[in-house]
């Protein structure tokens, strides 16, 4: 089961941005709970979101499936076992 392909140091480096922006949705989400007029912290969340979006998108491209339940596909054969899941790195 360890026998998975070599990832390009790029990996982490795109692993981390999803990582960081996703985090600054899960803040702003907080936020938008306790202030749900504050426009220009929507249109921030909503821009984040899209950003979140390509980057998931991006990533999924470059190394396989990074969500699970559907949210992401996966190509012949099952991709899940080709690269570290997202807690390994």
């Amino acid at each position: 089961m360890d026998e998975r392909k070599p990832m390009p140091e790029q990996y982490d480096t795109d692993l981390k941005a999803i990582q960081a922006i996703d985090f600054t949705l899960v803040e702003l989400t907080l936020y938008l709970d306790t202030h749900p007029n504050d426009l220009n912290a929507l249109k921030q969340f909503n821009s984040t979101a899209q950003k979140s979006a390509e980057l998931h998108e991006a990533f999924e491209r470059r190394y396989g499936p990074l969500r699970q339940f559907g949210q992401s596909f996966s190509a012949y054969p099952w991709q899940w076992i080709e690269t570290p899941w997202p807690w390994q790195v």
